[in-house]
């Protein structure tokens, strides 16, 4: 536990007093990379990148974005803006074109810290399509029409291939690091200090799971509390080795991961540049890992791994398993053949830096799976009835609205959108469907958007998926609703099954009647390999809809015209 940590603090100075602290043990591992860092190794070359940045003219208050996987270089970036009070893009790796340079615009970007490529997504030929007069520009001299804030790219060669050329138009990370002889550390010193814990020092967009991603303003008390909380929650202290297999760019990686580790005094140890079981697997095995973080199908993947016997996972005790519901027998496995017996399980959204419930490492497994845990320290939560606006009474479903010290300050340049979020109370309406109970357990029963409506009868789509994954041959199971002419609504269950497993959509409707109400049982049902989804692992069924109108012949009831 982190209990001499001051969260009315700044994220540089955490980093700092925790380096006097712990000064040889080791925060950072990068497995396959092989980077290691103690955490007097860390500060130094944080503060070298921060002078650097100081030195490419990087003020208080500017905006740098980082459009990269899980790269050491990220991390170091993280801490370095902190320090110089400059505010941290998070940028989604799979973002195209469309997105960047809706991004670059929306967030008024200064710079931008890019890798080469990750799978086909080729980040240098995508800025300088977005960005066309980068190619002809020299590095720091770059005079954007589309994106005047925009005046510096900086890449970071790929851990393979260090030698790799550096595009035109672009720092290299070295030639930055470099610069920090420009800048005096006392200089550096001087700006860290006039840094506020209240200061935005981050902006994560929203997912995108529904419309145009929202740009989320956290502050460096926003973060530092979630860190904290969410960290005691595992019962996290310095001796802990986290393995980190989640992407930065989403608070699971950056803040529930790398932040929470740094205020324990924790090491972070990261697999690989991107989520890999076997890799993942390893880095728990090889670094003895007493912790490791993870949506569902992470985990899933893991355990189905053919070489799972293989690893040795002993060392294992804790961690946080998020981002959708975990089956029963997903967390059984977890804890039984893991043997992470003191995971927890964690609810929140980005705009409350994130962690808003989370389940305590002694909570029974029951509670575990069936909730999302209670509220952390210093958060309000009510459950408020969608037509009324009234609050509603223990086991009863209403929307869940939070307030507390780590709700964002807003969405950067949007007003209308966060006075939509954020009510004149400080209440954020986060849009998700509860209940709790007389002990003050929460549990997350869908959301507003997601219910299903069919003839008249509200169907929520987080019951049948719990039902359906009683079904001993299904893996994973998501449920939509897709347009019907008759009854406006029907229900659809996306299903990836177990290895070797033989059911038919027929044999899975037939699984349901007769155990749920009629109008509950999938008219449709898809065998699938897998789920469109973001890269933080949450589900996107506003596509899994797209693709059922498609695929299952449906414009007419969608009112989609055809050709």
């Amino acid at each position: 536990m982190a209990e001499t940590i001051d969260i009315h603090s700044t994220i540089g100075d955490i980093l700092d007093s925790q380096t006097d602290r712990f000064p040889e043990r080791e925060v950072l591992v990068h497995v396959s990379s092989g980077a290691r860092y103690t955490y007097r190794q860390f500060q130094a070359e944080v503060d070298r990148v921060a002078r650097g940045l100081m030195s490419l003219g990087i003020e208080k208050g500017q905006h740098v974005g980082i459009w990269a996987t899980n790269y050491t270089e990220w991390l170091l970036t993280q801490y370095a803006t902190a320090k110089i009070g400059a505010v941290l893009v998070t940028v989604n790796p799979a973002y195209r074109t469309h997105e960047l340079a809706y991004v670059l615009e929306q967030a008024q970007m200064n710079a931008l810290v890019i890798i080469g490529r990750f799978r086909t997504s080729d980040y240098v030929a995508m800025v300088n399509e977005v960005v066309r007069e980068l190619r002809e520009s020299t590095p720091g001299d770059l005079h954007s029409a589309a994106f005047p804030h925009f005046n510096h790219v900086i890449y970071v060669p790929p851990h393979d291939d260090p030698a790799a050329a550096t595009p035109p138009g672009m720092w290299r990370w070295d030639e930055v690091v470099s610069l920090a002889d420009r800048t005096a550390l006392e200089e550096l010193r001087s700006r860290q200090s006039r840094c506020h814990p209240d200061d935005v020092i981050n902006i994560q967009y929203t997912s995108g799971t529904t419309g145009n991603p929202k740009g989320a303003m956290l502050t460096h008390h926003n973060l530092l509390a979630n860190a904290l909380h969410v960290g005691d929650c595992m019962e996290m202290t310095e001796i802990d080795r986290l393995c980190i297999p989640v992407p930065f760019y989403h608070c699971f990686g950056c803040v529930m991961g790398s932040l929470a580790c740094v205020v324990h005094g924790s090491t972070m140890v990261i697999p690989s540049e991107y989520f890999d079981p076997l890799q993942t697997l390893t880095a728990i095995d090889r670094e003895r890992c007493t912790a490791v973080h993870g949506v569902p199908t992470m985990f899933i993947a893991q355990l189905g791994h053919p070489d799972f016997a293989q690893f040795d996972l002993t060392s294992l005790r804790t961690g946080i398993m998020a981002g959708s519901p975990c089956p029963i027998e997903v967390m059984r496995e977890v804890i039984d053949r893991m043997g992470a017996s003191r995971i927890t399980i964690a609810y929140g959204q980005t705009e409350a830096s994130p962690v808003v419930t989370q389940t305590l490492a002694d909570d029974t497994i029951e509670r575990r799976v069936s909730t999302v845990g209670k509220v952390l320290p210093g958060v309000e939560v009510r459950l408020v009835d969608p037509e009324t606006g009234a609050e509603v009474s223990a086991g009863e479903q209403g929307e869940l609205q939070t307030r507390s010290t780590m709700v964002m300050k807003g969405y950067f340049n949007m007003p209308e959108a966060t006075a939509e979020a954020i009510d004149s109370e400080g209440w954020l309406h986060t849009g998700d469907l509860a209940t709790v109970d007389e002990d003050g357990y929460y549990k997350i029963t869908g959301r507003l958007k997601d219910m299903i409506i069919r003839g008249g009868e509200n169907i929520y789509p987080r019951e049948i998926e719990e039902f359906l994954y009683t079904h001993p041959q299904i893996a994973d199971v998501q449920v939509i609703g897709v347009p019907d002419e008759r009854f406006g609504e029907e229900v659809m269950a996306w299903v990836m099954l177990r290895p070797d497993a033989t059911a038919t959509p027929d044999g899975i409707r037939d699984y349901c009647r007769g155990r749920i109400a009629h109008y509950k049982v999938p008219r449709y049902v898809k065998i699938a390999d897998e789920f469109p989804m973001t890269v933080t692992g949450k589900i996107q069924k506003f596509r899994m809809r797209e693709l059922a109108v498609e695929e299952l012949g449906l414009q007419a009831a969608a009112g989609v015209e055809t050709a």
